[in-house]
């Protein structure tokens, strides 16, 4: 593999590889507590979606924010050169716990950090607010940082730190992968109609948004431009527009909208 760059058919044939390699990884089903779907195949697609939409290169250094189970960083261990380095964390100990005796005890570029931040949903007894936490690294540590269902179970104040803090933590160069279900003209008329595939109120006055007001951070949907206001208060800025998502019931290949910042 080229330590910078991967051409289209040899990504191609990587996740084909990574859709059925049945000796990767996968956790046993009553360790999974986040998402649906088939882990390798879905980890597949978004190691696609990180060369393809944000140009992730072999050799960089990753962050992922909320890594859970490991789904992405398992496809990512078949990506990253040795000279590359992933580090996953998240607020679910159980994850971490999988992912450091499982990924890396086979990886030792990869490493996993369990951060106790308080979640009503995924870390009830956490200790630390994640609407004012420092992460554990030094400026400029990362080429690459994603949030993959990260900004759809948050709300405003936790936005506007993460937001903060990868811009801090980005290298020159950096960029950052982000989904969120966001909401605009198009997604408001789309709702309206019955089209949406989750429960958000169109009508509703945002910039925050919840499918379900009895567990509001199950679902969290924020207006598009104040999602990318708090982005842009620390100069970054989105590299492409959003890749929307068939969530609204727009057509699409992702589920949620996909952001990249730069």
């Amino acid at each position: 593999m080229n330590a910078t760059v991967m051409d289209a058919e040899h990504l191609h044939w990587l996740e084909a590889q990574l859709r059925r390699n049945r000796f990767l990884p996968a956790p046993p089903a009553e360790l999974t507590f986040c998402g649906d779907g088939d882990y390798r195949a879905i980890g597949a697609e978004f190691l696609g979606h990180f060369v393809r939409l944000a140009d992730l290169r072999p050799h960089e250094r990753v962050l992922d924010i909320g890594c859970g189970i490991g789904r992405m960083a398992v496809p990512l261990t078949q990506f990253l050169s040795e000279e590359g380095h992933y580090t996953g964390i998240d607020i679910v100990r159980d994850g971490i716990a999988w992912c450091d005796r499982t990924i890396s005890a086979a990886y030792p570029n990869f490493c996993f950090q369990h951060l106790d931040l308080h979640h009503p949903l995924y870390n009830q007894t956490g200790l630390m607010n994640a609407a004012d936490i420092r992460l554990p690294f030094p400026d400029n540590s990362f080429d690459f940082i994603c949030l993959v269902s990260v900004l759809t179970h948050i709300d405003g104040g936790v936005l506007l730190n993460y937001a903060r803090e990868i811009a801090r933590l980005l290298a020159p160069g950096g960029r950052c992968f982000a989904t969120a279900f966001l909401v605009n003209p198009p997604v408001r008329d789309a709702l309206r109609a019955g089209q949406g595939r989750l429960a958000f109120d169109p009508d509703a006055e945002g910039p925050e948004f919840h499918a379900d007001l009895a567990a509001p951070m199950a679902a969290v949907a924020f207006d598009e431009n104040f999602l990318l206001e708090k982005f842009l208060r620390f100069g970054r800025r989105r590299r492409r527009p959003a890749v929307y998502g068939c969530w609204s019931g727009r057509p699409g290949a992702v589920f949620q909208d996909v952001c990249i910042f730069e």
